[in-house]
């Protein structure tokens, strides 16, 4: 499951240092080319919800072995795409693979797992969101210098091929319901919700002129995810339930882990644009940096699960998440007479915070789940991450954006980052209030 949900992070990551280099040989402009991006991230988020139903239909391992397959599949016709809507044709058929494959990889552990494995369970499924983004700037620079940004593809053939290899020998066949109702309404509302949301997203980073728009779009997204809930609630046949939400531990993860989410995915992008765009860092250099946050992700998991088992949840998420709402703070006094140590060790720290504050997050998410509700928590848990990891670049874009039109770019950057580090004072403050030993059950 872990290597499936590597190469998904993997190609996720990666895509993004290849699009100047897409730009120019399937010649298209760089607004336009962030559709390779943008596509697979609207197509993913509108057909997570469908994973659970269709893992409970049809059996996770066959939706898992469908999507993966679907997913290496679609890499070999994105790596040899003739023009720029054949691209976007397979990052569409990428999303579909990537909407079941990543929450049915999730359940196939999950269902296994007793909720005192869970911690240990759930280091594995971290691993791939740690290890991808980290080497995933050095080996997508490689490939675009030296060969093509086709390879960037190319890669994801044979990680998929061994998944399946090793899936069709380890992974236990478990019994279908052919007889489960589909909620084609719930569906259609969530998937209008999600793809409103991150669509009025996207549009919004494209200028002032357009943010009426993006807004009004976001707006009716929410509306109609509020709708959705209500159906989701009364209906006898919903799509997936929200019962799980009724539980504390489930309940923070979705609420201060959406704001977690938010920080985490923005912030090696503002970084990466910052010393470029305002210290003029090289693309290398500045990668070189940015890097640091991966190393202090990877170091701190090492010791993460002993870590929480010795301060319990309540304590190890308050701390996780006060170093890298003080971190991310830091960053906002770099400035080009820092010293590069500054930046390396402002990273290192942040990574160390992100990976600490993931593990006990993660753990905790399941801790006072059953069996039974796992697959609806699963599928929810799903798509409000993926919303949250979408709208992570959108938001400080917009947000730096605004803030420039009042003051100068440096200060506009520097208070973006402020801002990523203020969106921890909500996960702070809810955390506060829960029990002292919540979750104990998982350690």
């Amino acid at each position: 499951m872990a290597s499936s949900l590597f190469m998904q992070i993997m190609d996720s990551t990666i895509v993004t240092t290849a699009l100047p280099k897409m730009s120019q040989e399937l010649a298209v402009n760089s607004a336009t080319i962030s559709l390779v991006v943008s596509v697979y991230l609207i197509t993913m988020a509108i057909f997570i919800p469908l994973s659970g139903w269709i893992a409970n239909r049809y059996g996770q391992k066959a939706a898992w072995m469908i999507a993966v397959l679907l997913f290496t599949a679609s890499s070999f016709t994105n790596s040899i795409a003739p023009d720029f809507t054949s691209v976007l044709i397979s990052r569409f058929f990428q999303g579909v693979a990537a909407s079941l494959m990543v929450p049915t990889s999730r359940l196939i552990v999950l269902q296994k797992a007793p909720a005192d494995k869970l911690l240990e369970v759930t280091t594995y499924l971290i691993w791939p969101a740690l290890i991808a983004p980290s080497i995933a700037p050095v080996i997508g620079g490689l490939i675009v210098n030296y060969l093509s940004w086709r390879w960037i593809f190319v890669i994801n053939i044979p990680i998929g091929i061994i998944s399946i290899l090793f899936g069709i020998k380890l992974i236990p066949k478990n019994q279908s319901h052919p007889e489960s109702r589909f909620d084609l309404l719930g569906f259609i509302e969530i998937a209008i919700a999600s793809g409103l949301v991150l669509i009025g997203a996207e549009i919004a980073t494209h200028g002032q002129a357009k943010w009426g728009m993006a807004f009004g779009l976001v707006l009716a997204g929410i509306v109609i995810a509020i709708i959705a809930g209500f159906h989701l609630i009364h209906t006898d046949h919903p799509l997936f339930a929200l019962t799980a939400l009724k539980t504390t531990s489930f309940r923070i993860f979705q609420t201060g882990g959406s704001f977690l989410w938010l920080s985490l995915g923005s912030l090696p992008y503002l970084l990466t644009i910052y010393l470029q765009t305002i210290l003029h860092y090289s693309p290398i250099k500045a990668s070189f940096y940015v890097i640091f946050i991966f190393i202090g992700n990877i170091i701190a998991k090492t010791f993460a699960n002993q870590w929480v088992k010795r301060l319990h949840f309540k304590p190890a998420i308050l701390m996780a998440v006060t170093i890298i709402l003080i971190s991310s703070f830091g960053f906002a006094f770099v400035t080009t007479t820092s010293t590069p140590a500054i930046v390396m060790g402002l990273g290192f720290i942040n990574g160390i915070g992100r990976s600490l504050a993931l593990t006990a997050y993660n753990a905790l998410s399941f801790a006072d789940i059953g069996f039974a509700e796992r697959t609806s928590a699963n599928t929810l848990n799903s798509v409000t991450q993926t919303l949250s990891q979408g709208l992570g670049v959108s938001l400080i874009t917009v947000v730096v954006s605004m803030i420039s039109t009042i003051t100068s770019i440096n200060l506009a950057y520097q208070l973006g980052f402020v801002f990523l580090a203020a969106l921890m004072i909500y996960p702070l403050i809810e955390t506060a209030f829960v029990p002292n030993h919540i979750g104990d059950n998982a350690i």
